[in-house]
């Protein structure tokens, strides 16, 4: 029975959650605490606290520990199903539609108007990122400019324009570096 509540919250969760994993947090609340009482209030916070360490999407993420806590290796399997079912349907219908109709004028035209937006978004995600990284909370001025960190962009920016390196790769080094600047800086 806890497979079927398991399965069913999760494809709940996964159907009405719109706006990312953060926008879902509250819905598996609801689910997990509240209604089904699976987990304490402070072992739900623990377990999205995890969720954001690990790799991957957040509500895909919680779902398997979630799943995971209340019914073992099947639970979770369970509710990452659960979580992940609608979204894959969704967009499995977009893709047939948009293999089938591809070549309609309109539909060309809709794509070909909503391309500046998501490169907006895209942009702005960016510029957002960049600027978190370059001043951290403080005001944005040049005299709170983190120097270490236009070094660190430059470098990887570098390396990866000119050099084709592996982004996963460049990624870590900048991870290690940030490391290895923070313990020099400390001593």
């Amino acid at each position: 029975m806890v497979y079927l509540q398991l399965f069913i919250s999760f494809l709940q969760i996964g159907l009405f959650s719109f706006g990312g994993g953060y926008a879902a947090l509250p819905l598996i609340q609801e689910q997990v605490v509240t209604l089904h009482k699976w987990l304490e209030l402070s072992e739900f916070a623990n377990l999205v606290t995890i969720s954001q360490m690990t790799p991957g999407p957040i509500a895909i993420n919680t779902a398997t520990f979630v799943g995971l806590q209340v019914g073992g290796i099947f639970g979770a399997i369970i509710a990452t199903v659960g979580c992940v079912l609608p979204a894959s349907i969704i967009v499995s219908v977009l893709a047939f539609f948009y293999i089938k109709y591809k070549n309609v004028a309109w539909i060309q035209n809709v794509l070909s108007t909503l391309r500046p937006a998501v490169v907006a978004m895209i942009a702005t995600a960016g510029i957002s990122i960049l600027t978190t990284a370059l001043w951290g909370t403080a005001a944005v001025s040049i005299g709170t400019m983190r120097i270490d960190m236009i070094v660190i962009f430059a470098i990887a920016f570098i390396v990866l324009s000119k050099f084709k390196a592996n982004p996963i790769t460049v990624m870590l080094l900048c991870g290690v570096a940030k490391v290895v600047l923070f313990y020099v800086t400390a001593l």
